[in-house]
């Protein structure tokens, strides 16, 4: 079968029925994510940043695959949900709330806000509604406005060690993409200049080639657990969004200097006992504070499947099609269930299911979708070019 096939209709007729058939709260809108291997609910806490992902999903489908209004629908059902309980009186997005919307964790961080302007943005562009867009747009500024101190009042550390986070100019870098359509081009591109430099020459270590979990506001490296930390879902995941920028600008070097981030990162991070990438590491190797570290989890093991996709599809380098393939086969025999559907998140280091469940508090409708989403695409642009070519 080829690729694209696989991932089209893995996404069409496994993952996103999933999620249709057990997800969508009737009574009492948004969406259930804590699902077990079947799909049962089993906690009917909502998480915001996993609702404005969700709508994020479904408005993107009407409008990349196919103008269905049943996704259409289901998108406005989480974005009614947002707008009504997910915020605050400033317009700060809480962490969770009870299933029928009453706050329960604060506004801590602005992922949530992330996650929401993403989906207002996809679902003004399939609906044409202008409140919506002018939301995205205000809900924007808005995390703008805290990049410098995202926690705000919640932020526990003293400021005795100020690190700065790439998480942030990460999820810069594409959500100013999603947002081009509510944005001014100025604005845009000020953004994209920022998030290059910070994701590639910042936070991208130039002697050891990995990307740093936290640097100090120099730029330089900080000898801490924190200063150490390597989390290479993110770097990788961070390597596709500048390939899309790469692509956007015509910029080859970009795209040539992420794939060899890619590489250098999976070479670093790639258990040599087990196979899989580990979630988390220390860059010199010591250890880890994260108990989990050694754990192997869907999301990381998509957007390697994602990068190495849109890197090869660039550039054609024969290294990257073969960590493809190898990334490949440990994704779709560890994680993939083809008897409940969907894919497990977490594993053990050995590659055993660590927990049944398909949904929960970070994991939702959103990682597996976008990946197969974006799979799709890229292997029917390479396998394209491979019929054209012979």
């Amino acid at each position: 079968m080829q690729q694209s096939v696989l991932y089209k209709n893995t996404l069409l007729n496994d993952i996103i029925p999933f999620w249709e058939n057990n997800s969508i709260d009737t009574e009492c809108g948004g969406y259930f994510t804590c699902l077990d291997k079947s799909g049962k609910v089993y906690d009917t806490d909502k998480f915001m940043w996993l609702q404005g992902r969700q709508a994020w999903t479904f408005a993107m489908l009407y409008n990349t695959v196919e103008k269905n209004e049943k996704w259409l629908a289901l998108a406005k059902h989480g974005i009614d949900f947002i707008i009504k309980h997910g915020m605050d009186s400033d317009g700060n997005f809480y962490f969770s709330t009870t299933r029928e919307g009453n706050p329960l964790v604060q506004p801590y961080n602005i992922f949530s806000d992330c996650f929401a302007a993403m989906a207002f943005s996809q679902y003004a562009i399939a609906s044409g509604d202008d409140e919506i867009k002018q939301l995205a747009k205000q809900t924007y500024l808005n995390i703008l406005k805290k990049k410098d101190n995202p926690k705000g009042s919640y932020e526990k550390s003293t400021g005795e060690r100020p690190l700065k986070s790439f998480s942030l100019p990460m999820i810069l870098s594409n959500l100013v993409l999603e947002l081009e359509g509510v944005l001014d081009a100025e604005e845009v591109d000020k953004t994209i200049d920022f998030s290059i430099n910070e994701v590639m020459n910042v936070f991208l270590d130039k002697d050891s080639g990995l990307i740093y979990e936290f640097v100090k506001l120099d730029g330089t490296h900080e000898d801490s657990y924190n200063g150490r930390l390597l989390n290479p879902g993110h770097g990788i995941e961070a390597m596709w969004f500048m390939i899309d920028i790469g692509v956007r600008r015509q910029d080859n070097q970009l795209i040539e200097k992420a794939a060899d981030t890619i590489v250098r990162i999976l070479e670093y991070s790639w258990d040599k006992e087990h196979g899989g990438i580990l979630y988390f590491m220390d860059a010199l190797g010591k250890p880890p504070q994260q108990l989990e570290w050694d754990q192997k989890l869907w999301w990381v093991h998509l957007e390697a499947l994602v990068a190495l996709a849109k890197a090869y599809e660039q550039t054609g380098r024969p290294e990257l099609k073969e960590w493809y393939d190898k990334v490949h086969d440990y994704a779709w025999g560890h994680f993939s269930d083809p008897d409940n559907g969907e894919w497990y998140g977490y594993l053990n280091r050995q590659g055993e299911v660590l927990l049944e469940l398909k949904g929960g508090k970070w994991k939702g409708c959103f990682h597996v979708p976008r990946a197969m989403y974006q799979c799709w695409k890229s292997f029917e642009k390479i396998e394209q070019k491979i019929n054209t070519n012979g």
